[in-house]
């Protein structure tokens, strides 16, 4: 018989630009939580930023830093986790997540995502001269992999508070907490078609 999940932790998965690190942040304070940024976490254990171990070691390097920093979350509680765009297409990364915490993809389109990182100098998989099909290319990659989260939550004409109060209220519910105020949950379209908000029975 396999045992009940736990959810002593909350993580954000997702592509770069959806909000995890802001919203997290916020629902962090929210429940009380120590908030954790899986890519600063590899900063400071490597000495290095992102973008200089891309760089120096390249891509393989910086997935065998996400899969360690996974294993290590295995032993927190009280946590709210916000993920590298990448993390989970390793799928080893996404069931570690899973034994501890409600796994939340927020999502956004190709087009808004284009919007709100596209003047980032930092983001190593963007330095490409085409940033909007770059985009869509490893959108459309790794949709598969963010489908397999537990909630699925459209960042989509929401406000970061209203992001950060679904995804309150989606972790309220399976901790069986005290239900918080949450706006009505949409649908939108997405790259392979309308994602909407739901929670995996």
């Amino acid at each position: 018989m396999t045992p009940p999940r736990q959810f002593r932790n909350l993580s954000l998965i997702g592509f770069m630009g959806t909000g995890k690190s802001s919203v997290g942040r916020v629902v962090a304070g929210l429940l009380g939580f120590e908030f954790l940024d899986t890519d600063q976490e590899i900063e400071g254990l490597s000495g290095k930023s992102v973008s200089a171990i891309f760089e120096q070691h390249g891509e393989p390097t910086f997935r065998e830093w996400e899969r360690q920093i996974c294993g290590m979350l295995e032993e927190k509680s009280g946590v709210v986790i916000a993920t590298g765009g990448g993390l989970p297409i390793q799928e080893q990364n996404l069931e570690s997540l899973k034994r501890h915490s409600l796994v939340i993809c927020l999502w956004a389109t190709p087009s808004t995502i284009l919007e709100r990182v596209g003047g980032h100098l930092h983001r190593p998989l963007l330095m490409d001269a085409n940033r909007d099909e770059k985009i869509r290319t490893l959108l459309s990659q790794r949709e598969s992999h963010y489908r397999k989260a537990d909630v699925l939550v459209n960042t989509e004409m929401r406000s970061m508070t209203e992001v950060a109060q679904q995804v309150l209220h989606q972790f309220q519910a399976v901790r069986k907490l005290p239900p918080a105020d949450a706006p009505d949950t949409t649908s939108v379209p997405a790259s392979g078609g309308p994602i909407p908000d739901r929670i995996q029975k």
